[in-house]
Formats: C-alpha cells, structure tokens, sequence
C-alpha cells in the first residue's frame, strides 16, 4: 500500500525540500501552497501539487476532498505554512497580528480538523507541526510570531494526547537558523513598523543581525527530520534540528529569564 503526505507551504525553502524526500521515500505527495507557479520543479519531480491558501476555508476543504476522492486516504499531515512577523507590540497593527495568526496557528488547526476523521477511520496517521526554536524561546521585536509558536506548541501537545487512543502520532519539528528566504522577507517589514520612532535603534538592531552572517542549515536536515518523524514505529514528540536549535533551547532552559534577556542584549550589540 502506498502512504500519501500533505505537505502545506510547499513552494520553497523548507516545505519544498520535505515534498520532495518525502516523494523519494516513496509517499504519493500532495504539495499545497499560494504559488502554484514556483511548484513547476515539484509536479516534474512527481508531486501533486495543489493550489491552497491556508486561510481561506473553501481551498482547505477542497484540498481534503481532492485528496481522499484520489487516494482515499492521508497518512501524514506536515503542517509546514508560516510566516514570520516582527515588528515592535506598539507598532504592529492587530490586522497583521489576526493574519499571522490565521496563518501560523489557526490555519494549522482547521486542516488537522478535516483530516482527523480520516486518519481515526483508518487507524493511523501522522501530524508533523513544523515549529520553531521559536516555540520555547524570545528574540527582540518577535513578540507576536513567537506568540503563535508558543501556541503551536501547547496545542500539539494536548493533541498528542487526544488523537493517540486513534493510532495517530503527533510530532513537533524545531528548526534552528535554516537557509531559506524568511530573513530577507521578515527585514523589510521590520522596518516598515518600527524603523523609526521609539523602536528605531531595535529595529535595525536586528534587521542588522538577520542578514545570514551567522550562517544557517541546509532545509534538507529538516526534510531528514520530517522522513523519520513519518516513518518511525515510535517517533520522538519533539525534534529540533538546524544550527543553534539546541544550544538556544538548552539555554533558555538553563538561564532564568532575566539571565536569557541579558543573553539577547548581548547578542544583539
């Protein structure tokens, strides 16, 4: 029997890298996205690729429908669409902060909803949450992306819970500093809230250290993580992979909350 995926944003950076292993692992994969432009190379490469806005309902529930009246069943669910929005609290417009919600959190729990009934009818099933170190530390002006990572977070757990009397495993993926687009598109933003004012020095602060200088992991690893996340007989609940992903948890762990702030501060210098 063949094992079909969903893999949400996957029309670049980290989405498009899990469609492909997860095609070369043998899955029938459906790539949903906004860009169904940028996913020509995916649907060459075997994917099915599908036009879907996390946010919008109707393409949710088509998508669902598409894909059980094609395959008859979804076996792993990679909640892989998001965004970043950074700016300072007293910048950001509550319209910008519903929308990052919508997209990273409630997007995200709308879909496992459609696609619960039928991993419970067949007995299995694996929801992959592509997270972030995010979800369990701060970084300046990110109060509210964080916010919707935190969330994530807590509701997987309390999902876990829930769907595993089904058959169905829920995993959280952590990615560190990863090579994709997300710092080129989150910096202009910033700047666009809070680059002048009383956050101006902040902003460009971190638009400063956003650059890539430090470098980051190749989305491969978090493709890697997804695979055995998928194909575990019992995987792990959580995974943080990519440079800096466990050393920044193990300190905000270690550190008191003041001792982590004083760690941002110097970072940042």
């Amino acid at each position: 029997m063949v094992k079909t995926a969903l893999v949400t944003g996957a029309s670049s950076g980290m989405g498009r890298e899990i469609a492909l292993r997860l095609a070369a692992d043998g899955y029938t994969v459906y790539g949903a996205a906004r860009r169904v432009e940028r996913m020509r190379d995916l649907a060459e490469s075997g994917v099915r690729v599908i036009g879907m806005d996390v946010t919008i309902d109707d393409q949710v529930v088509a998508a669902v429908d598409r894909i059980i009246a094609e395959t008859g069943r979804i076996d792993v669910l990679v909640n892989n669409a998001g965004f970043g929005l950074y700016g300072a609290v007293e910048d950001t417009t509550m319209e910008d902060v519903r929308y990052q919600f919508d997209v990273n959190f409630f997007g995200v729990a709308r879909l496992t909803q459609l696609v619960l009934p039928h991993m419970r009818a067949q007995k299995s099933g694996r929801i992959v949450n592509i997270s972030s170190v995010g979800g369990e530390i701060y970084t300046p002006l990110g109060a509210y992306y964080h916010a919707t990572k935190h969330a994530l977070e807590a509701w997987s757990d309390a999902l876990r819970f829930e769907v595993a009397q089904f058959g169905i495993e829920v995993v959280i993926v952590r990615p560190g500093l990863i090579d994709t687009e997300w710092s080129a598109i989150m910096a202009a933003p910033i700047l666009e809230r809070s680059g002048d004012g009383a956050y101006a020095r902040l902003a460009h602060v971190v638009v400063s250290r956003s650059g890539g200088e430090l470098g980051g992991s190749s989305p491969s690893v978090i493709a890697d993580a997804v695979s055995k996340a998928a194909s575990a007989r019992r995987p792990r609940t959580r995974y943080s992979v990519g440079r800096l992903a466990k050393p920044l948890i193990a300190a905000r762990r270690v550190l008191t909350d003041r001792g982590f702030d004083r760690l941002l501060a110097v970072a940042g210098r």
